[in-house]
């Protein structure tokens, strides 16, 4: 697997920057585009003052995203305005659901890609490099078949990465415009996501991290039949991976046969990214859910019941179109069940371009920024409660990265990179990447604190 280089290289073609920007499956996108251009010659430095010009994949699913986006835009134009780079390439999803109206916007963008030109970043960093100006805007349909995600050059610390699993989406969603950026499903064959697991592996990977837009549909355009529960129990096969930890799961498509798999194994995190939106069942209507309150708490239930330890992290949309007062109360009633030990809230956005945008009885602002803070405000004890059950036990926890001389950030299992809570460990001839056992010892706001468990082979040895 290509390794990022530290500067300019002998034979080099030219030097780039890389920014990207959203979810990991775009890291993922990411991680290929750097990966191709490893192999084409080019030499990633981490800087963009100075480089021959700069990469920005993008984001493009919510408008504070995309401000985002072409906030970062706009920085890196300035620093060619001032001679910094030669030029600035958009790619992914921004471009993707923009198509030529980004340049239109943002003229001084030097070539933009849509998401299915990723491997044409080679040739694109030609054009730029060379001085072309004809054919700066790269789109590619849809594929029929998945993309090969296999020699990346990745930037996730080199003890986890994200497997992408899937690609695009068959859900109706009505507030989301995905679909519209990222296609319709397609699910990558259990051959080849076996094939990326065991390079990601020998690259020094310990956690994987699955990931798709639904991953609860896999399999099911390829094979007639979903086959998530029988990826996993090959995944669990590849030497190396310790830990396996699922995201994005749809709560529909959730069979006995997944639930039993996660259950009995000895890899599989009990770790569960259930996205569920909404409980009232006339807004789970109106966003096109697919399914209703009866089944999401059977569903729970079942999954609760069943899987020892298991933390639940979910996501619910406030100030959904038409959300009564009645229907906002049911909302904090379940939340305040205490059934997640992780919880996000979002108020809703206005996407143009998905039903949504149709509908009646839109929301101010402020009424979504308070319901949105409201359900958080309920959900903090519950998440404060889960944290303090840990104080006193021994658990197993990853390193990510040092702190200072006596302190590390790591993750327990519970805990997602990035978007969940930290473990702060102390101990001594630690190391990243280490999953090692731990002692809880305190919480700290969300997180915890623990004490590293010294191993024996660790204590000096007696007179």
């Amino acid at each position: 697997m290509p390794q990022a280089s530290t500067g300019p290289q002998t034979n080099s073609k030219g030097t780039y920057a890389f920014v990207s920007l959203g979810c990991p499956k775009n890291l993922v996108d990411s991680e290929r585009m750097l990966g191709t251009l490893s192999e084409e010659g080019y030499s990633l430095v981490p800087n963009p003052e100075g480089a021959d010009f700069v990469v920005i994949n993008t984001c493009g699913f919510i408008d504070s995203a995309r401000e985002e986006s072409k906030s970062v835009i706009r920085e890196m134009l300035q620093l060619k305005s001032h001679g910094g780079t030669r030029g600035v390439i958009v790619a992914g999803c921004l471009p993707e659901r923009m198509g030529g109206a980004l340049l239109q916007e943002i003229p001084e963008i030097d070539h933009v890609m849509g998401v299915f030109s990723r491997e044409e970043i080679g040739k694109v960093a030609d054009r730029m490099v060379g001085g072309a100006r004809e054919q700066r805007e790269v789109f590619r349909p849809a594929p029929i078949r998945a993309m090969d995600d296999r020699l990346r050059l990745r930037v996730t610390p080199k003890h986890f990465a994200y497997l992408k699993i899937s690609e695009g989406c068959d859900r109706t969603c009505t507030f989301c415009a995905i679909p519209k950026m990222r296609g319709k499903h397609i699910t990558k064959p259990i051959e080849m996501v076996i094939q990326e697991a065991r390079e990601l592996a020998a690259d020094g990977v310990k956690e994987l991290i699955l990931v798709a837009q639904d991953t609860t549909y896999y399999g099911l355009d390829l094979y007639g039949r979903v086959r998530l529960a029988e990826l996993l129990r090959e995944v669990e096969k590849v030497e190396g991976i310790q830990w396996i930890r699922l995201m994005y799961l749809y709560p529909i498509h959730f069979t006995d046969e997944l639930i039993d798999t996660i259950a009995g194994s000895g890899k599989i995190l009990p770790y569960l990214d259930l996205p569920l939106q909404h409980i009232n069942d006339t807004m789970l209507r109106r966003m096109q859910r697919r399914t209703n309150r009866a089944a999401t708490v059977e569903l729970l239930d079942k999954l609760q019941d069943r899987i020892a330890n298991l933390t639940i992290r979910t996501t619910f949309i406030t100030g959904f179109p038409g959300e009564t007062d009645a229907q906002f109360e049911e909302l904090c009633q379940f939340v305040d069940e205490g059934r997640f030990a992780r919880l996000g809230a979002f108020t809703y956005s206005y996407e143009p371009g998905t039903p949504a945008v149709r509908l009646p009885d839109h929301l101010p602002e402020d009424v979504k920024a308070a319901r949105r803070d409201r359900l958080m405000e309920i959900q903090q004890p519950h998440a404060f409660a889960f944290a303090d059950q840990w104080i006193g036990y021994e658990l197993d926890a990853v390193l990510d990265r040092k702190i200072d001389e006596q302190t590390w950030l790591g993750r327990c299992f519970f805990d997602a990179p990035d978007i969940d809570a930290n473990v702060f460990v102390t101990g001594e001839n630690l190391r990243a990447g280490q999953m090692i056992p731990v002692e809880i010892t305190a919480r700290d706001g969300y997180d915890l604190r623990a004490v590293a468990i010294p191993n024996d082979a660790d204590l000096p040895a007696g007179d």
